[in-house]
């Protein structure tokens, strides 16, 4: 199963508790102190970020496969 992460960057103050918590480091820093999806091919949809947000700001979607068996 993939998944999309959104982040709404007017909520996010930068505290960095979702790239501490991302088991696959998808999720990053930048420059100016806000998260953002670095590697989103790498997401594996356990949603820490999302549940360990203080501030809401992350949200995982679980997305189907293309090509999957029927």
């Amino acid at each position: 199963m993939k998944a999309e992460i959104s982040v709404k960057l007017a909520r996010c103050k930068g505290c960095g508790i979702c790239a501490a918590f991302c088991p696959k480091s998808v999720l990053a820093i930048d420059e100016l102190g806000k998260v953002v999806v670095a590697k989103p091919e790498e997401c594996i949809g356990c949603g820490q970020c999302e549940l360990r947000c203080p501030d809401y700001a992350i949200f995982v979607d679980k997305v189907a496969e293309k090509g999957g068996a029927a």
